[in-house]
C-alpha cells in the first residue's frame, strides 16, 4: 500500500516537506515539539542522518518519533557509516515498524563534522542504495537471497541544480532514476531563474522534484553558505537585501525571502514541492510557509 507520502506527490498537489533534525542526545523534548507542531501543517517530516557528519540520535529513532507521534516520516540514510550488511538490516527494520519512505544519500565527508578520526565506509553510493531498495522489493537481497517477508518503500535521492559545472549532476541525476528513485529533493536553490533551466531538463524524466529551500538568517550565514557549502549560490542581490534588514530583524527578513521563493515556484509551476530546512529553527517553518501562501 502506498505511503501517504506518495500518495501526495502522485495526487498533483504542491507537496510540502521539512526537516526534523534529532538532537545530540537523548533529550528528545526539543525533537517532540518540533514533530507535535509541524506533523500536520506539512505532508512529510525528513529526519536527517548525521547531518554535516555530526553525531546525533539516529535517523532510523527519529523517524520512529515521528511515526508515534502521527506524523508522515522520510527516513534519510547515508552510505558513509553503513556497509551494504547494515543498510539493508535498517531497511527491513524501518519496513517492519511502518516506515515506508527514505532519502538516500551517499553523504557528507567525516573530516566536515566533530568525529575527524572516524572511517568512512561508502561501501555504496546513493544510486546504489536505490537500487538495493528495488532490489529488495523484489523479494531477495543484494546477495541474491530469498526473504521472509517483503518491503515497499517511496525512494528518493538528491540533485544539486546550482552545481558548477552542472553536467556531472545531470548524470549522477539520471542516474539516480535509472536505479528507481521516484523523487528528488534538491540542494537549496536562491536563483530561480537557474532553477527553472534546470527543470526544463528535469521534466523529461518521470520523477516528482521537490526544491530545496534554506532560511537565512543573516547576512554572515549566506555568506558562509558561498563559501563553505558545496553546491549553494546566495545571488549577491539577496545578501545585501538580508544585510538592510533592520536590527534585529534579519530573522524576519530571511523567512519573507523564502516565503517570496516558494510562492514563486508554486505560482510559476516550476516544479512539485518544496522540502523547507528551517536549520536549527524548525519551529519557523509554519512562518515560512504562512509568507508563501501555503
Amino acid at each position: 500500500m502506498p505511503s501517504a507520502f506518495k500518495k501526495a506527490l502522485d495526487s498533483g498537489k504542491f507537496v510540502v516537506t521539512c526537516e526534523a533534525a534529532p538532537s545530540k542526545g537523548t533529550n528528545l523534548e526539543n525533537m517532540k515539539h518540533h514533530i507535535a507542531l509541524l506533523k500536520d501543517k506539512v505532508d512529510a517530516m525528513n529526519v536527517t542522518d548525521h547531518q554535516s557528519s555530526v553525531m546525533r540520535y539516529p535517523s532510523l529513532g527519529g523517524a520512529l518519533l515521528v511515526k508515534e507521534m502521527g506524523g508522515e516520516p522520510i527516513l534519510q540514510m547515508t552510505c558513509r557509516d553503513r556497509n551494504r550488511l547494515a543498510l539493508q538490516a535498517d531497511l527491513l527494520f524501518a519496513a517492519s515498524r511502518g516506515i515506508n519512505n527514505v532519502l538516500c544519500l551517499t553523504g557528507d565527508s567525516v573530516m566536515l563534522g566533530d568525529h575527524k578520526d572516524a572511517k568512512a565506509v561508502f561501501d555504496l553510493d546513493s544510486s546504489q542504495l536505490v537500487a538495493a531498495i528495488r532490489r529488495l522489493e523484489s523479494g531477495k537481497d543484494m546477495a541474491g537471497n530469498e526473504l521472509d517477508g517483503g518491503v515497499r518503500f517511496c525512494a528518493g535521492a538528491i540533485v544539486t541544480p546550482e552545481a558548477n559545472p552542472i553536467e556531472p549532476q545531470l548524470i549522477k541525476f539520471e542516474k539516480k532514476i535509472e536505479a528507481g528513485a521516484e523523487f528528488i529533493q534538491t540542494q537549496a536553490v536562491y536563483d530561480l531563474d537557474n532553477f527553472k533551466k534546470f527543470m526544463e531538463y528535469a521534466r523529461q524524466f518521470p520523477v516528482k522534484v521537490l526544491a530545496g529551500v534554506i532560511l537565512l538568517t543573516s547576512a554572515p550565514m549566506a555568506r558562509f553558505m558561498n563559501k563553505n557549502v558545496a553546491g549553494v549560490t546566495v545571488p549577491q542581490d539577496l545578501i545585501d537585501e538580508m544585510a538592510s534588514a533592520p536590527k534585529g530583524g534579519a530573522l524576519n527578513k530571511g523567512i519573507e525571502i523564502a516565503g517570496r521563493m516558494i510562492r514563486r515556484i508554486k505560482e510559476e509551476n516550476m516544479c512539485d514541492g518544496v522540502h523547507i530546512m528551517a536549520i536549527g529553527k524548525e519551529e519557523k517553518v509554519i512562518d515560512i510557509m504562512a509568507a508563501a501562501g501555503l
